[in-house]
């Protein structure tokens, strides 16, 4: 069996689809003849655990740990005992992702409009000194423990995962280093993500993050990206072939029968940021509520993970208070289990344009749900090409009221009747078993041809 080394930040992950991306690869890899190598920081500065994951990785799997030193220790006592949001701030690497992280607080204090003066102060140290994120330090003792590692422990393939994106520096050293092939693997975009202009960042580190990213990029021999968008904005920017390996779903995850709770359930789980607060829709389900009591009493608003407090408020000032559930967090299984219980599914994205080119791991898990879909957000985007090519349901602008109304009334009036489309349409390509087949396709092809240039 042939072996890969991944590097990866969060292991075991968080909940969330995209984060828990390498834990279902390192499932079915090993099926696919290649055994998966994890090294991963011993301590890492995690704001949620998702410890059902734990039974996904494979017996074949070796896990490799080694401490990481980060400045957060330091960041606490020089902010003070309450620093928690400001914490989340300096971490923030990560955002589609989709973790169900526990409630309250800000979901991305990043690109929050009004900051704390201590959040202005960890934002600068943040974006100026710790340069891609603030596990760079971890780079260099890593590449002299797997460079050692490595002698002794061979492997085939090097896959680097980020963000954080510190990860690929190690791939790169790694593999200038070795001459082992490597793979950059982008959950989320670089310099093109929707939070990089909020980092207040100089013009000198600026420059360094758009330099160290084309050296990730050239250096790679081969790049993945997530969604089509960002994979057409990598190939504008290196001769690297870069391939397309989105995140999934688990049909295993999806076995459980669930037995329908009687409620018109418009459910959203994993992170729900206050800048893409849908406020039309609380307006569309207000204004329904008051006229049709039927309505009201069926209607559950059901938040599932992170939900900033502007969102429950928002939802509360429209008058919807009874009707909403908020779980805060909650493991994978259950999330799983509120999305197929849902008779909506509600996927608002940020509004920040950058945001288009962004594909929420979550929206795979409403496909594999099979129940109708209402995105909100850029209806000329990723997620709205896969909504409109599966079938699975509708996209609308933020402001597009009518249209929302429309979707409500018609999901209502299917409900009432018992005929909610089950969404038949075919979505086997985004299998996690599939999509791992795919990568072991790539691998293999990376590795068969530097055994050709020798």
């Amino acid at each position: 069996m042939k072996r890969v080394l991944v590097i990866t930040y969060y292991w075991p992950p968080s909940g969330g689809s995209g984060v828990q991306r390498w834990v279902k690869f390192a499932k079915y890899l090993p099926s696919e003849g290649w055994q998966p190598v994890i090294y991963t920081p011993e301590n890492p500065e995690l704001i949620a655990v998702d410890k059902t994951l734990g039974s996904e990785i494979p017996p074949e799997a070796e896990i490799v740990r080694t401490k990481i030193v980060e400045p957060y220790n330091a960041y606490r006592m020089l902010m003070g005992k309450d620093s928690s949001i400001d914490i989340k701030t300096f971490t923030q690497d990560a955002a589609s992702g989709g973790e169900t992280g526990a409630s309250g607080g800000e979901v991305n204090p990043i690109n929050a409009q009004k900051k704390s003066f201590k959040q202005k102060i960890s934002l600068f140290i943040r974006g100026n000194f710790f340069i891609p994120d603030p596990r760079v330090m971890w780079v260099g003792p890593s590449v002299r423990f797997l460079k050692k590692y490595l002698r002794e422990h061979p492997v085939d393939a090097i896959v680097t995962t980020g963000p954080p994106q510190s990860m690929h520096l190690i791939g790169l050293k790694l593999s200038e280093a070795t001459g082992i092939p490597w793979v950059a693997d982008f959950r989320d975009p670089w310099t093109k993500m929707f939070y990089f202009k909020h980092l207040g960042l100089c013009f000198w580190a600026e420059k360094k993050h758009h330099e160290l990213e084309r050296r990730v990029l050239d250096g790679a021999t081969r790049v993945v990206a997530v969604s089509p968008l960002v994979k057409e904005d990598f190939e504008k920017m290196t001769g690297t072939p870069v391939e397309l390996i989105t995140n999934g779903f688990d049909e295993s995850d999806f076995s459980e029968e669930i037995v329908p709770d009687g409620f018109f359930n418009i459910t959203h789980t994993g992170l729900f940021a206050a800048d893409g607060n849908p406020e039309t829709l609380w307006k569309v389900l207000a204004d329904k509520c008051a006229e049709d009591s039927s309505f009201r009493d069926a209607l559950r608003l059901r938040l599932v993970g992170k939900t900033d407090s502007a969102i429950t408020e928002s939802i509360r000032q429209a008058g919807l208070g009874d009707n909403l559930v908020d779980l805060g967090y909650r493991d994978h299984r259950t999330a799983v289990c509120e999305q197929k219980n849902a008779s909506l599914l509600i996927l608002p994205l940020r509004k920040e344009p950058e945001y288009r080119a962004v594909l929420p791991g979550k929206l795979f898990e409403y496909l594999a749900s099979r129940r109708p879909i209402l995105g909100i957000g850029q209806t000329d985007g990723a997620m709205a090409r896969i909504i409109g090519n599966t079938g699975s349901g509708v996209v609308y602008d933020w402001d597009q009221e009518s249209k929302i109304r429309a979707c409500i009334d018609f999901c209502w009036d299917e409900f009432r009747q018992g005929e909610l489309d089950d969404n038949s349409s075919d979505i086997s390509e985004y299998t996690r078993r599939g999509l791992t087949h795919r990568y072991a396709s790539l691998l293999d092809e990376i590795t068969t041809e530097k055994n050709n240039h020798k």
